[in-house]
């Protein structure tokens, strides 16, 4: 730690992740502001969007369907390189609206899942006007550091 830093609470501290809020800054509802990630590999995924294998949207209209497929998608995505959702270091959420009670809705969707532990990290939640396939409602951007 460097001298005249203060760190605040700490959380979630593994041999090469530490997840870190300032005691200066504002709580948060389950993310932190800080992740500090030691040397290693990391693994950039690619927007998880809700297309199942054959590129077919799910969840026409169903936000909550879709975010469930983004879920899948992403954890099928995170095996791949042998990582699991507490590897992730940074997340970006984007949710087509600009209603803040559609962006609660996935963010509480995403974190009560299997995928959950990926957004105790650092964190961000966009409301979108488009996004890349006709009726996409939500897209996850993950940022993995790799297991040894």
């Amino acid at each position: 730690m460097r001298a005249g830093v203060t760190l605040g609470r700490l959380a979630g501290m593994t041999e090469k992740i530490t997840r870190i809020n300032p005691e200066q800054l504002h709580k948060t509802p389950g993310y932190h502001h800080i992740t500090v990630v030691e040397a290693g590999r990391t693994a950039h995924l690619a927007g998880q969007c809700p297309l199942d294998r054959n590129g077919d949207l799910v969840g026409a209209g169903s936000l909550e369907e879709q975010v469930d497929q983004v879920v899948a998608n992403a954890l099928t995505a995170l095996a791949a390189v042998d990582a699991r959702p507490h590897h992730v270091v940074r997340s970006v959420i984007y949710v087509r609206s600009d209603e803040r009670e559609m962006l609660a809705t996935a963010w509480r969707r995403l974190t009560e899942s299997e995928l959950g532990p990926a957004f105790t990290t650092a964190s961000t939640l966009l409301g979108v006007a488009q996004l890349g396939f006709p009726g996409q409602l939500v897209e996850v951007d993950l940022t993995v550091a790799l297991p040894d």
